[in-house]
């Protein structure tokens, strides 16, 4: 079965949110692809954050 984006794993996110950075810094988008492409990698960021936190949780506990 195919992962959907919700079950992206971390490394998937943060593969795709390098690939919007380097769109984005190219500059050949238009202002209105730009602008979704920021949005999705504002998602994209905040997921990647957010498991980052949760490991650390964990291995905060682990270490205790």
């Amino acid at each position: 079965m195919a992962k959907s984006k919700t079950d992206a794993t971390f490394e998937q996110d943060l593969e795709a949110l390098e690939a919007i950075v380097g769109a984005l810094e190219e500059g050949g988008l238009s202002l209105d692809d730009a602008l979704k492409q920021f949005e999705s990698g504002i998602t994209l960021a905040r997921r990647c954050e957010k498991a980052l936190s949760e490991a650390e949780k964990k291995i905060e506990i682990l270490v205790k």
